[in-house]
């Protein structure tokens, strides 16, 4: 029997901050600092960016004009080995056998 491959999602992370200069995400799906995701700033000063993920649990944080930052939207978090905390963002979809 072929394993269907399942489907990424699109997953919208968000960041309001009028006066940041910059924000970038990264995470475990980004190699964290290698490859961090631009935001684009709104007319309102949110910041967005939507990425493909597939299923699973990732973990993240917002990096806001060189500051590490932690995504206030989001209520799950996991300690890091800084003695901080990475925000998780969970992608559901995981097909069933």
């Amino acid at each position: 029997m072929d394993k269907q491959k399942t489907p990424k999602q699109k997953v919208t992370f968000t960041y309001a901050a009028p006066e940041a200069e910059s924000v970038l995400l990264a995470g475990d799906f980004t190699g964290w600092q290698q490859a961090p995701l631009s935001l684009k700033k709104d007319k309102t000063g949110t910041w967005k960016k939507t990425v493909s993920l597939a299923p699973g649990s990732y973990q993240y944080r917002l990096l806001v004009d060189g500051e590490w930052q932690d995504d206030p939207l989001c209520a799950n978090r996991q300690p890091n080995q800084f003695g901080g905390e990475n925000c998780v963002c969970v992608v559901n979809g995981a097909q069933a056998e």
